[in-house]
């Protein structure tokens, strides 16, 4: 298992449009993915779930851990890592 913490930059956090990116590239991977907001303490969501990643109330400044277990995990937590500091395609503020 592979895993690392990121803090949100984007404005907005991980609203709809973000959201819907992120899950969209974990769905890309083989690995089982979660995503955790460390502010709250709720157990981890699954990263390939729109539904579960918007639940999960990520806002600007929240640290997430993403954890990923498979036979791919070391790619998807570099592009998933680099896909939440680039902003996913939002300015970051």
């Amino acid at each position: 298992m592979k895993s690392v913490d990121v803090e949100i930059r984007n404005p907005s956090g991980l609203h709809a449009r973000p959201a819907v990116l992120f899950a969209r590239q974990a769905m890309t991977f083989k690995s089982s993915i979660t995503l955790q907001n460390l502010a709250t303490g709720k157990p981890p969501v699954d990263a390939k779930s729109l539904i579960a990643v918007l639940a999960a109330g990520i806002l600007k400044g929240t640290m997430v851990h993403i954890a990923a277990e498979g036979e791919d995990e070391t790619q998807a937590i570099a592009d998933l890592k680099a896909a939440l500091e680039s902003g996913l395609g939002e300015p970051l503020g």
